[in-house]
């Protein structure tokens, strides 16, 4: 079968971005940004997760540029933006950090969404100057802050230094992941998706992660088997709602509950029933009314208190 990086047709075919950049970072990696919807609408960022892409965002891009300027990027060595020999926590700030400042005006806020990995790049993030200033509100999809290989449930093992021991492996793997046939789906859905998730999304999903390369997964796992972002949780002072599934083997449920209890300013935590660790794509219709919501309830009001800032400075 063929090693297509996403699905070409349906729901979660990646819309055509209105336009594409290339983003600099702070060590000169270069970071393949995309942007969707009208130019003068309320903004929204996007961060993907480890093995994912853009195309990750597909339903959400497509139902957000409608009224909304949505901006999704590849996080480095994955999609489009090439590999870079440093990998880890500071590198995902940093390129956060490069994507708000050149897609965003100054003091301009937007929702910022991220899943998994991309949602421990807010993390990182947290006490940048960049993310605070724009920053309206959080989206926390499937995401944890630290000891991510001890409190995974992908091998149906007790918790311990045995399973541990194992997933470090499993989630370490060079192993090619080869075609997308039926026994990788197969897997993929056991490993990742809830129990009930509909062929097309298992699809979906597998394009994209199959896509990812090995060395980049690879190096990836690493930099989240030793994560320690909990000090980034305290940081993350705006507004933030957390969603998860309660069939989420990879991050699972108590890592939405620790976020929640430590945040400063939480504003949901969402469980939602028999959905799996892909959460925008088990539930698109959920995430993006988050990613809604956020944006009407907190980007006028945070651009209100911008200029009204810029105009005592003026005064």
């Amino acid at each position: 079968m063929s090693r297509l990086a996403h699905v070409a047709s349906g729901p979660y075919a990646p819309p055509v971005p209105v336009r594409e950049l290339t983003v600099v970072s702070a060590d000169g990696a270069r970071l393949h940004v995309e942007v969707h919807g009208p130019e003068d609408a309320p903004a929204v960022v996007l961060s993907h997760g480890w093995t994912c892409s853009t195309a990750f965002w597909a339903a959400q891009i497509r139902a957000l540029s409608a009224d909304h300027r949505v901006i999704a990027y590849d996080q480095r060595g994955h999609g489009r933006s090439p590999a870079s020999r440093v990998c880890g926590t500071d590198a995902l700030a940093d390129d956060l950090e490069a994507v708000l400042g050149a897609t965003l005006a100054p003091g301009e806020r937007a929702v910022i969404a991220g899943h998994s990995m991309g949602g421990m790049t807010v993390l990182a993030a947290a006490a940048r100057p960049a993310l605070r200033e724009h920053a309206a509100a959080v989206l926390l999809c499937s995401t944890g802050s630290s000891r991510l290989v001890a409190s995974a449930t992908v091998l149906p093992l007790r918790e311990g230094r045995v399973r541990t021991w194992l997933t470090r492996r499993l989630l370490g793997s060079r192993a090619p992941l080869g075609p997308v046939t039926p026994l990788a789906l197969r897997i993929l859905k056991y490993g990742t998706m809830g129990p009930g998730s509909a062929p097309h999304m298992v699809e979906a999903c597998a394009r994209i992660v199959h896509a990812c390369p090995r060395r980049a997964r690879h190096a990836w796992s690493r930099v989240l088997d030793l994560l320690d972002l909990d000090h980034g949780v305290r940081e993350l002072r705006m507004p933030v709602e957390v969603v998860v599934g309660t069939a989420d083997r990879l991050t699972p449920p108590v890592h939405a509950r620790a976020l929640a209890a430590a945040l400063p300013s939480c504003v949901g935590l969402t469980e939602l029933p028999g959905a799996g660790h892909m959460t925008p794509v088990e539930a698109p219709e959920l995430v993006t009314g988050k990613i809604r919501a956020l944006a009407a309830a907190h980007i006028s009001d945070a651009s209100a208190k911008t200029d009204a800032v810029h105009a005592e400075e003026s005064a």
